[in-house]
């Protein structure tokens, strides 16, 4: 198989229906991969299976509500029955709410931990006897500034994404041994619609991020399909346990 070449795979991308979710499974697509759509919305959904369809690949939607349990595992059981195989998890589906800390009530706290990376844990752990019976995959965690980051106005969030991070490392040390790759992805501020939802409710945010990215600009969710081919395919397979940033440099400016 050529290094980024992913004819005959089966991608899954929770939250792929639009934003980074959709663009890393066009830029799968475009390497060859079929991808199925797991999210809310399914008006959004069939659309991002046309967008998908029209490189050329097999897509579908399956609706799932990834703080649901008996929907992650009909998740992965409906994509085993219908496509035979899941060689690619992108656990992307996630939910924000800004304000002080003191001012979340627990069950807003508890929303955001299972969406963000409860969620991840149970399709991981359910997607890992199919890959390993198939001999190997790869689970692509997303992350965010805020594993690396903290910030006053989402305390929730941010921990949610570091946790993301240090989960990434111990299934990669646990899974490595079935050929499991297991890493992720810290996003910069993309142009997506939370981020948008930011720039509303942080005053000055848009010119404090323009101002400290190198690249001199927000991000793209185009911006993220690269990384997403790279990960899924033979290029990284003695990559795991990684988190690497996709930010324009701006987390490693002074």
């Amino acid at each position: 198989m050529a290094l980024f070449d992913l004819q005959d795979r089966v991608a899954i991308v929770t939250g792929g229906n639009g934003g980074i979710g959709l663009a890393m499974g066009q830029g799968m697509a475009q390497a060859g991969a079929a991808v199925v759509v797991a999210a809310r919305d399914p008006v959004k959904g069939e659309a991002a299976v046309t967008a998908l369809e029209s490189l050329g690949v097999r897509s579908a939607f399956i609706a799932l509500d990834v703080r649901d349990e008996a929907s992650c595992v009909n998740l992965i059981e409906t994509v085993v029955a219908d496509f035979g195989r899941v060689d690619v998890l992108v656990n992307n589906a996630g939910t924000n709410d800004r304000k002080q800390p003191e001012e979340y009530a627990l069950a807003e706290w508890q929303a955001i931990i299972d969406t963000n990376l409860t969620s991840a844990f149970m399709l991981s752990q359910r997607v890992y006897p199919v890959m390993k019976n198939a001999g190997g995959g790869k689970i692509i965690n997303i992350g965010s500034m805020m594993s690396i980051f903290g910030a006053s106005f989402t305390v929730p969030y941010a921990s949610s994404k570091g946790g993301i991070v240090q989960m990434t490392k111990g299934m990669a040390c646990a899974w490595a041994k079935d050929n499991i790759q297991v890493n992720a992805v810290l996003p910069g501020w993309i142009d997506t619609t939370l981020t948008r939802e930011a720039r509303l409710q942080v005053d000055g945010l848009h010119e404090k991020v323009e101002s400290r990215t190198p690249a001199g600009r927000w991000g793209v969710p185009q911006d993220l399909s690269g990384i997403a081919v790279f990960l899924a395919s033979a290029a990284s397979d003695f990559v795991t346990g990684t988190a690497i940033p996709v930010d324009g440099g701006y987390s490693v400016q002074g």
